[in-house]
């Protein structure tokens, strides 16, 4: 208790703790004081009519649903009986089954420990997306702990950091990643690009960390190879988050002559370029990774309309009944635009990783991880609205990418706009996962 100083450490831990002990401490947490915890917790509940002999409305009491768990039919308890002794564990201790959160501040020090934290209680999975350095910090260290400790293993799900090494030449069995990679995401960009015949000038611009240089070196060689009469004319990082005026940088766009600019900004450095673009009366095509994210159509504005394309492995936008129905469902459920956080990769995340533990009957996170190898994605729970599966050899996910371009909310194609921005991203062309698959060359090393 003394060690507790914030919410995620209360978080942490009240999954140990009785009901009651863990609603008294959130009480306190929250400003209470001792007195009011403890009127606040006894307080009676409202008086009714207690029937003795009645045990289905006394196993349905709040109270009750704490310490039984109700079986309703013969086919459950089969299931449950034949299950193996660790979803009996699990079963035995809901309080297991929850989400901690932690916060790494995109740091790799912190995520470290953060890690060390997670297995120190347990937690048998970790979800993670910023940054890839990130990313290959946390491969690094599970690979050491899972075989140092194998009571304790845990695996990686990935669902942003998109360095490609991390299912290549660093692959690991212990991490999946549900992103597509940069050089999946840059090769669908690449093929819009190649087919605008009036591109003849080209202008490179990343953030420079390992992840936008990469971008830049595939870039270069992509254009290379599919449009060899493509100049490029700009090639250029600069740091990262620190640039507050971009207006140098399209200075030189704007001297280049550049009708296109392929980048892996994100956040302001994204926006911060594009609109110094456009205030200099330019109007190039930016060919982007993160075009979409939150935060950044309502910072670009009119400047991103018909500009800005963006890349994903699904858009809001897609234009099928089962999108539409998953899109308005969870609009309906998060009403505030400041949720507007629904990706399909995340969804088929969630699913694999149930799915997966179905197969195994297990929640062991090396039955799990076997069980993931190869599996595909019943969307049924979606809408049949997605489509992906794990390829085993180096555990990428391989599902359909989409290229859009960002547009007015209520123009053809886009009914659906990012976070109350009024603005959306109309779809350009969307590739199968055969499509978008990429050659791998993971020798990964797998646990007897």
């Amino acid at each position: 208790m003394r060690a507790v100083r914030v919410e995620e450490d209360l978080d942490s831990l009240a999954r140990f703790l009785p009901q009651e002990a863990s609603d008294a401490l959130y009480l306190l947490a929250s400003g209470y004081d001792f007195a009011q915890a403890l009127e606040e917790l006894s307080a009676p509940a409202p008086k009714a009519a207690v029937d003795t002999a009645d045990f289905t409305t006394a196993l349905e009491r709040p109270g009750s649903l704490r310490q039984f768990k109700v079986i309703t039919d013969d086919r459950e308890l089969a299931e449950m009986l034949d299950a193996p002794l660790s979803l009996w564990r699990v079963f035995l201790h809901p309080t297991q089954q929850q989400l901690v959160r932690m916060d790494s501040k995109g740091g790799v020090d912190e995520a470290l420990g953060q890690l060390r934290s997670a297995t120190d209680q347990h937690i048998g999975y970790l979800l993670q997306g910023n940054s890839s350095a990130v990313a290959q910090a946390l491969v690094s260290a599970l690979d050491k702990h899972n075989a140092r400790e194998p009571d304790r293993r845990a695996l990686l799900l990935n669902y942003s950091a998109v360095e490609p090494a991390l299912t290549n030449e660093h692959c690991s069995f212990w991490h999946f990643r549900f992103d597509a990679h940069a050089d999946m995401r840059l090769a669908a960009l690449m093929t819009v690009l190649q087919e605008d015949k009036a591109l003849k000038r080209a202008y490179l611009i990343g953030q420079d960390y390992s992840f936008g240089q990469q971008v830049l070196k595939s870039a270069r060689a992509q254009i290379a190879a599919r449009r060899p009469d493509i100049e490029i004319v700009g090639d250029e990082l600069h740091p990262m988050g620190r640039v507050k005026d971009f207006l140098p940088y399209a200075t030189k766009i704007r001297a280049s002559g550049a009708q296109a600019v392929v980048t892996g900004n994100w956040g302001n450095d994204l926006t911060l370029l594009v609109k110094a673009v456009h205030e200099l009366g330019l109007a190039p095509k930016f060919y982007t990774f993160y075009g979409n994210a939150l935060g950044v159509p309502a910072a670009l504005g009119d400047a991103g309309v018909g500009r800005v394309l963006a890349v994903a492995e699904w858009f809001p936008n897609l234009g099928n009944a089962p999108s539409d129905a998953l899109v308005s469902a969870f609009r309906k459920r998060f009403a505030d635009p400041r949720d507007d956080y629904l990706h399909a990769r995340m969804q088929a995340m969630v699913e694999l990783l149930v799915q997966a533990a179905e197969k195994a009957r297990s929640a062991e996170p090396a039955a799990v991880a076997r069980a993931l190898e190869g599996l595909r994605l019943d969307a049924s729970a979606l809408g049949g609205m997605h489509e992906a599966s794990m390829r085993a050899a180096d555990h990428q996910l391989q599902q359909p990418l989409v290229v859009a371009v960002m547009d007015k909310v209520g123009t053809p194609g886009v009914k659906f706009d990012v976070e109350g921005s009024g603005y959306g991203f109309r779809p350009l062309r969307r590739f199968t996962p055969a499509q978008a698959e990429l050659p791998t060359s993971c020798r990964m090393p797998r646990p007897d």
